[in-house]
């Protein structure tokens, strides 16, 4: 909520001992936009001290982008570390699973020898792609790892007492 506001010129102590003749406000386009001060406000010293202006602005693309991004992560959260036992858990779980898929894609390799691409597309159909899942696990293992070493040295550097 983004409010502005104008003093009224003589509108303090002078201004009740010798009300202003004319009106300190102008008269614009703005009749549309106007709102009705609340009770609060003009306990205030709204429309007596002070009176409300309305606002206008245009935001351009890389603001908008900008303004888009205040709800993501900080980019402080990225380097923060997992407990080591949590990273060997999911690290040994990842190269399991990685494994047992590299057997699979070895096994695929082999049945897709001497076969079209027709027949290829056919017998695969509804299947696991193996090197799929593989290439997602390397990546998700080498980011997690890079992340821990890097969270770690920084850590190391930033903290150690010398």
């Amino acid at each position: 909520m983004i409010d502005a506001f104008r003093m009224i010129p003589d509108g303090g102590m002078l201004g009740m001992l010798m009300p202003s003749t004319s009106e300190p406000r102008q008269t614009t386009s703005n009749v549309g936009f106007l709102k009705r001060p609340t009770i609060q406000a003009q306990i205030h010293g709204l429309n007596r001290y002070y009176y409300s202006l309305v606002l206008d602005w245009r935001k351009n693309e890389l603001e908008e982008q900008m303004l888009m991004n205040l709800h993501k992560k900080a980019w402080a959260t990225g380097l923060l570390l997992k407990k080591f036992e949590e990273h060997r858990a999911a690290a040994e779980s990842t190269l399991a699973d990685m494994a047992r898929l590299s057997k699979a894609y070895t096994e695929r390799v082999r049945e897709e020898e001497g076969k079209t691409p027709e027949e290829v597309e056919v017998l695969n159909v509804g299947k696991v792609d193996p090197r799929k899942h593989l290439e997602t696990g390397v990546e998700e293992l080498m980011s997690s790892s890079i992340i821990q070493c890097l969270g770690t040295m920084l850590s190391t550097v930033i903290f150690s007492t010398a």
